[in-house]
């Protein structure tokens, strides 16, 4: 579920940052630029592992900040595919089951990939799962706080990056209905199903809106 992958930036330190330790002052400003965020064909990053190697720190004219070339490698949040995963229900509502991984909480398995048939019980907002067996059927609630496990198919990442003037302009007009004229799309899906008894279930990260490039 969590991976350490290498990576290579350019670190800016501030000049009231250079009465720090160097090592802690690069640590702060790559887990401030990196940290809850999603990067393309990566996955979430959460937190700084280590930093394997510095070059030469450079400050150049009209700034007085200094530029560090810094080799790292970060914990990154990355299922693999058919990974078993195992999170908590959230809440249930008209449009699925919403689930919780603890550090994450946007998740959604829709009514179509749940165990079949299922209904939703407005009186008691869960989602119920009518079980059959040769003694008839038996009402199975999704109750809150319940842990439910489920096996990464696939994933899907979308470029979320800002777009010009003329495609921002082309997306308003394509949904005059979406809020400021424009939809907002996760930049990061995992495509999941719950192990002998979902297909084709889906969750969505969708709390994470920025894409670093």
């Amino acid at each position: 579920m969590f991976v350490a992958v290498e990576m290579v930036d350019t670190v800016r330190i501030p000049p009231w940052n250079f009465q720090r330790q160097f090592n802690e002052a690069i640590a702060e400003e790559l887990n401030k630029k990196l940290a809850n965020k999603v990067v393309y064909q990566v996955g979430l990053c959460i937190c700084l592992y280590d930093i394997t190697k510095l070059e030469d720190s450079y400050i150049f004219p009209g700034d007085g900040a200094s530029h560090t070339k810094v080799h790292f490698r970060y914990v990154v949040f990355h299922p693999f595919l058919d990974e078993i995963l195992v999170g908590k229900i959230k809440y249930c509502s008209q449009e699925g089951v919403h689930v919780s991984l603890g550090f994450f909480d946007d998740i959604v398995i829709p009514p179509e990939s749940l165990q079949q048939p299922a209904k939703f019980d407005e009186a008691e907002q869960v989602w119920v799962w009518e079980y059959e067996t040769d003694e008839g059927a038996h009402d199975l609630y999704m109750d809150q706080g319940e842990d439910i496990r489920f096996r990464v198919t696939d994933e899907v990442f979308l470029d979320t990056s800002p777009t010009g003037p003329s495609a921002a302009a082309t997306d308003t007009s394509a949904a005059p209905g979406a809020e400021g004229g424009q939809k907002k799309e996760p930049p990061y899906t995992l495509l999941v199903r719950r192990r002998s008894l979902i297909e084709n279930t889906y969750f969505t990260l969708q709390k994470i809106e920025l894409l670093l490039l």
